[in-house]
C-alpha cells in the first residue's frame, strides 16, 4: 500500500504548523510534525484547505528471538533422533515425523531469519521497512506444511495393502522423546516470542504442534500395534494427523495472503472506521478509506475527510486521530482534510 496517493492535490502557499513543531531528520523532506507525543504521533497541515494527519506506530509484536533459537535446537536435534529410529523400527510415522520435522527447522530457522530482517530500518526505497519478509515467511511456512502432509498421505496409502511389521516397543520411547521436547518447543515459542500477536512465529508455532500430534499420532499407533498386532493402523494414524497439519496450515496460507493482498484487518471493521469517523463534528464525507496490516501488530489507515467550510481542520484532525487509535487501535493514520475548495479527480483504489 503507498500512502503516496493520498497527496495527490497539494495547494499552493504557505505550510502552517501547529505550535511546538519539530522537524525530524530522519524523515523526508515536507514532513514537518505538529504534534510529538510519546507514541510518535505526529500531524501537520497545509493551507488551502488541504490536511494531512501521520501517527505512526513502532510498537510492534515481541521482537524476542531466544524462544524461537531454543525451539530451532529442540526441533533439529529431535528430527535426527526420529529418522534414525524410523529406520531401526521400520515406522512410517517415526520416518513421516523426522521428515516434518526438516521441514520444521528449515522453517524455524527462516522465521528466525526472518525476525533478524524485519528491524532493519525503513530506506528511501523500502518506505515500510522490511516488515513485510515476516508475512512471507509465514507464507512459505504454511505451504511447506501442505507439501509435507501430502507426502505422509502418499506414503500412507502406499502402506495400505502391505502394512510392514513395526518395532512398537522402541517406536513408542522415541515418539514420547519427541513429544516432550515438541511441548518445550511448543511452549517456549508461546511464552518469549510472541507466537499469539505474530503471525510468522504462529506459523512456526503450527508447524511444532504438528510434530506434536505426529508425535501423539506415533504413540497411539505404536500402542495399537503393541497390543493387536494391527500394523494398518500407522498409516492410518498418519493420514489422521496429515489432515489435521493441513487445517491449521490452511488458516496460516489464508490470513497471510489477506495481508498480501492489503486486506482489511480482522480485527476491524471498516464500515464501523466509518459511521466513528463521520461522527465527528464537522465531518461532512468519507472517503477513499483504506485499512491494511504491515505485518503482525501494525495496522495502518488512510483517508479523506470533507469538512465544513471554516472548521477548524487542526481540531478535527487531531479528534479524528484520537478516535482511530482509541477505538481500533491503529496508529499508523494517515488523513487528508479537504473542504470545498480542494477538488482531485477520482482515485482508481
Amino acid at each position: 500500500m503507498n500512502n503516496s496517493k493520498m497527496n495527490n492535490v497539494r495547494p499552493s502557499g504557505q505550510h502552517q504548523h501547529a505550535a511546538n513543531s519539530n522537524r525530524h531528520g530522519s524523515e523526508p523532506p515536507g514532513h514537518e510534525n505538529a504534534e510529538h507525543t510519546h507514541n510518535d504521533s505526529h500531524a501537520h497541515s497545509h493551507a488551502g484547505g488541504h490536511s494531512h494527519s501521520h501517527s505512526h506506530s513502532h510498537s510492534h509484536a515481541p521482537d524476542n528471538k531466544k524462544g524461537l533459537l531454543i525451539a530451532l535446537i529442540i526441533t533439529g536435534g529431535i528430527m535426527f533422533l526420529e529418522f534414525f529410529g524410523g529406520l531401526l523400527t521400520g515406522s512410517l510415522a517415526l520416518l513421516s515425523d523426522s521428515g516434518h520435522m526438516l521441514s520444521d527447522t528449515a522453517s524455524l530457522a527462516l522465521s528466525l531469519v526472518a525476525m533478524i530482517i524485519a528491524v532493519k530500518p525503513a530506506s528511501s526505497k523500502n518506505s515500510y521497512g522490511f516488515h513485510r519478509f515476516e508475512i512471507m515467511a509465514a507464507l512459505f511456512n504454511g505451504v511447506t506444511l501442505f507439501v509435507i502432509s501430502g507426502f505422509i498421505m502418499y506414503e500412507a496409502f502406499q502402506r495400505f495393502s502391505a502394512p510392514p511389521v513395526v518395532a512398537s516397543g522402541t517406536m513408542m520411547l522415541i515418539a514420547s522423546v519427541g513429544l516432550l521436547a515438541n511441548l518445550v518447543s511448543a511452549w517456549s515459542l508461546m511464552r518469549k516470542s510472541g507466537a499469539k500477536d505474530n503471525i510468522n512465529i504462529r506459523s512456526a508455532y503450527l508447524h511444532v504442534i504438528s510434530d506434536a500430534l505426529g508425535s501423539v499420532g506415533a504413540l497411539a499407533a505404536g500402542l495399537i500395534m503393541n497390543l493387536f498386532s494391527w500394523y494398518v493402523a500407522d498409516p492410518i494414524i498418519s493420514v489422521l494427523v496429515a489432515l489435521l497439519i493441513l487445517r491449521s496450515a490452511w488458516g496460516v496460507i489464508k490470513q497471510a495472503f489477506h495481508i498480501l493482498m492489503e486486506g482489511t484487518p480482522l480485527s476491524v471493521n471498516a464500515d464501523d472506521v466509518e459511521k466513528a469517523l463521520l461522527a465527528i463534528e464537522g465531518v461532512q464525507d468519507v472517503h477513499d478509506l483504506h485499512i491494511w496490516t504491515i505485518t503482525s501488530g501494525l495496522d495502518a489507515l488512510s483517508g479523506h475527510l470533507l469538512i465544513k467550510d471554516g472548521m477548524n481542520s487542526e481540531q478535527v484532525l487531531q479528534l479524528a486521530l484520537k478516535m482511530v487509535e482509541e477505538n481500533f487501535g491503529i496508529r499508523h493514520t494517515t488523513l487528508q482534510i479537504e473542504n470545498s475548495t480542494v477538488k482531485h479527480g477520482h482515485l482508481p483504489v
